[in-house]
């Protein structure tokens, strides 16, 4: 049972104590980030979206809505992570970092709403 919503934010972003167990949702390592300035407490890249469905979308705003049903449905193997993450978000704030600059059009927003559903 989430007790806490799960929040977003750019892996660029600074890290504040607010975020609490903060987790990478990107199947890649972000660009010119240490793991020193990241802070994770996890990268679960397995979460994120096949290579296939990444390459395909591409970050276009014209696929977002192909994508999320696409992610949606490769989330749907994924119950095992999909419950860790509830589990964390039960005892704390949690917040899924992602790494593209689209603040919008990214993984971590239909994470999110799968999540704090």
């Amino acid at each position: 049972m989430i007790k806490h919503p799960v929040t977003i934010k750019r892996v660029y972003e600074k890290p504040e104590k607010a975020d609490g167990a903060r987790i990478l949702v990107d199947r890649l390592w972000p660009r010119g980030l240490t793991k020193e300035k990241a802070k994770l407490d996890e990268w679960l890249k397995d979460i994120g979206p096949s290579a296939e469905l990444r390459t395909w979308f591409g970050h276009d705003p014209k696929r977002w809505s192909e994508f999320a049903k696409r992610y949606r449905a490769e989330l749907r193997s994924k119950k095992e992570t999909l419950d860790h993450i509830k589990t964390m978000a039960g005892k704390g704030a949690v917040t899924l970092l992602y790494g593209a600059r689209d603040i919008e059009h990214n993984e971590a927003v239909i994470l999110q709403q799968q999540l704090n559903k």
